[in-house]
């Protein structure tokens, strides 16, 4: 445990910022890159605790993977020459690398046992289990295959259509993986549109695979093709710098590169109905990824609804938008967002307990919940429950607090920003 305390800021929020690359891409990158056949470069990759169990994971598989910095060089291996691994793969506390890896290895020929810590091992995988079984894939497990450590047995699967049970890109992407290696069409229906990096990078790897709003289709057994990546910012990281210059009275904060894929960035739509001043410039786009400079002025914030089709898009913003919500006039309602309960915690629960300890005034609902604002957060001791993105919250929330907040642990921050301290006191001059 690493227990943080937090003095509130002396001054507004200024200057600029680089965030990290999109720990979505990155995974995303690793996995077709070493799935392609020959030598797939990455750029401006996101090193952290999660992405690292994505790239151990392969190098047990049997491919060679080059780190320099951000960096790296991917010897693909193609779809059929993986190697059986000679001990279990860990996948740590990433259910990104759980799940997508679950859909490749379900296409892998031979045995392979996987585990993780503590915490995702209460996380459920009978959401990708149930249709890659459907597949052809075989799965022993606690619960039926529901959770890690799980025993794989791969190969000979064949194309289904799906129709997604939950909206869950993790679980879209699970299912087009496996679809990599199966005989015939894997056909997937979404009720909404969920993130959609897995598909732009099927697509720029070379894959037989077509989309037509909520309808995705895509033929196996074909080759991948190396090609080089290059990933945006994360939004999902910068969204807590936004956060903090739409709370902090006087503020003003670019960040550079963030990505602009639109199935991420309804932060940005709800910052703009609340009232935040939000410019972007210097647009472009590679390899399906668009991205761009992102400025937001503080201005008054007002409440609103939060709901529906825009759910998918800002899932893991979820947290930090609540206490952007604890500083609007108003009520803000939050709907439809039952999947932040099956996060690394129950997000839902954890983001009421941490704003309510510092002076929020937040309930909790069964899909949502509801932000009584504006409120004048106290400071005080509060719980990160082993979530990164709780923790960073928190750590934002003490910017305008009246007196310090202590987090008990914010180790969990290395999972997807190992330079988030570094960064907050750039900009605070704290």
């Amino acid at each position: 445990m690493k227990e943080m305390t937090l003095a509130p800021a002396s001054s507004p929020i200024s200057g600029e910022l680089q965030v990290p690359g999109d720990k979505s891409i990155s995974h995303r990158a690793i996995i077709l890159g070493s799935l392609a056949e020959g030598t797939t470069t990455i750029t401006q990759f996101l090193i952290s605790e999660d992405t690292s169990r994505t790239v151990e994971a392969f190098r047990r598989l049997g491919v060679e993977i080059e780190e320099k910095g951000t960096s790296l060089k991917i010897h693909g291996r193609g779809l059929a020459a993986l190697q059986e691994p000679y001990e279990p793969i860990y996948f740590g506390n990433s259910g990104t690398t759980a799940r997508l890896m679950l859909g490749v290895l379900a296409g892998m020929p031979f045995f392979t046992s996987a585990y993780g810590d503590p915490h995702l091992t209460r996380r459920p995988m009978d959401r990708v289990v149930e249709p890659l079984s459907a597949m052809g894939g075989h799965f022993d497990g606690r619960n039926n295959g529901s959770y890690l450590p799980l025993a794989v047995r791969g190969g000979n699967l064949k194309g289904i259509h799906y129709t997604l049970p939950v909206k869950s890109a993790q679980v879209k992407s699970a299912v087009l993986l496996g679809g990599l290696f199966a005989e015939g069409t894997t056909e997937i229906t979404e009720e909404t549109p969920s993130r959609n990096h897995t598909e732009n990078m099927l697509e720029a790897f070379g894959a037989d695979i077509k989309t037509s709003g909520c309808h995705i289709q895509m033929t196996g057994e074909s080759s991948l093709a190396a090609t080089d990546v290059t990933v945006p910012g994360d939004i999902s990281s910068a969204a807590f710098f936004m956060a903090a210059a739409a709370i902090v009275p006087g503020s003003k904060l670019t960040l550079r590169r963030v990505g602009l894929n639109h199935s991420r960035t309804g932060i940005i739509d709800v910052l703009i109905e609340m009232g935040t001043q939000v410019s972007i410039a210097n647009k472009q786009t590679i390899g399906g990824e668009t991205f761009g400079d992102i400025t937001i002025a503080h201005r008054p914030l007002k409440a609103t609804v939060i709901e529906s089709d825009i759910i998918p898009r800002l899932i893991d913003e979820l947290p930090v938008i609540a206490l952007i919500a604890s500083q609007a006039e108003g009520e803000t309602i939050i709907r439809d967002a039952e999947e932040l309960r099956l996060k690394e915690t129950d997000r839902i629960q954890a983001t009421v307990d941490g704003l309510n300890r510092i002076g929020a005034d937040v309930e909790p609902t069964a899909d949502g919940m509801i932000i009584n604002g504006k409120s004048a957060l106290t400071g005080g001791q509060a719980k990160a429950y082993h979530d990164h993105r709780i923790a960073m919250m928190l750590a934002i929330a003490s910017l305008i607090a009246k007196q310090k907040v202590v987090i008990d642990d914010v180790s969990s921050i290395a999972i997807s920003y190992p330079d988030f301290f570094q960064h907050l006191r750039d900009i605070t001059n704290r």
